[in-house]
């Protein structure tokens, strides 16, 4: 018997089309609005690329996390970090749910187990996970140009995920580069108020 039925497959690859329509609060360097697809295949290829620095995660895990964590944004589309409430969590979680559903019991329940993981961040998977996440928002702010800023990402670019990279020398010797690349960026020009 199969694992995954073709239609099952084929059902499921629909609803997450979605997530290369849902545009994200980040702009690509071409001038368009990126798509959250895009953030999250960006985010796996960090992860495959950072893997030898730890050898301790699975891999196959964290570059899991990093492909299905915005699944639930299929259906609520992005909401940025700073701007996300309470009730857009729940949303989220409420999708999420949804979409699994659509899923064969077996992998339900396993992408189930790792939201529950990225959730709860006690893993050096889901650590790693998130630290990535946020390097690759600043990432790509720093690689959009000044005018897609809003004015408070001109501080946040500079702080956004020091607490996600604390654990490990690494991230942080990552989290400085990126940090000087921002001090590059808006040193370019004048900071609005």
């Amino acid at each position: 018997m199969l694992l995954l039925q073709p239609r099952e497959l084929i059902e499921f690859l629909h609803v997450i089309e979605k997530l290369k329509c849902n545009t994200r609060h980040s702009w690509t360097s071409s001038g368009r609005q990126e798509s959250v697809a895009e953030h999250s295949w960006r985010l796996a290829v960090m992860a495959l690329l950072v893997a030898g620095e730890f050898p301790e995660v699975d891999n196959k895990k964290l570059v899991t996390m990093c492909l299905i964590h915005d699944f639930g944004e299929a259906l609520t589309g992005d909401v940025p970090s700073f701007a996300k409430t309470k009730a857009d969590e729940k949303k989220e979680e409420i999708a999420i749910s949804k979409i699994l559903e659509a899923l064969p019991e077996h992998l339900a329940l396993e992408f189930g187990a790792l939201f529950h993981e990225m959730a709860e961040l006690h893993t050096e998977e889901a650590k790693l996970f998130k630290a990535l996440d946020n390097l690759e928002a600043i990432l790509s702010h720093n690689e959009a140009f000044l005018d897609t800023w809003l004015p408070l990402e001109y501080s946040e670019n500079l702080i956004y995920g020091t607490d996600a990279v604390a654990h490990s020398v690494y991230l942080r010797l990552l989290r400085e580069e990126l940090k000087r690349d921002s001090i590059e960026k808006i040193g370019c020009t004048h900071r609005p108020d």
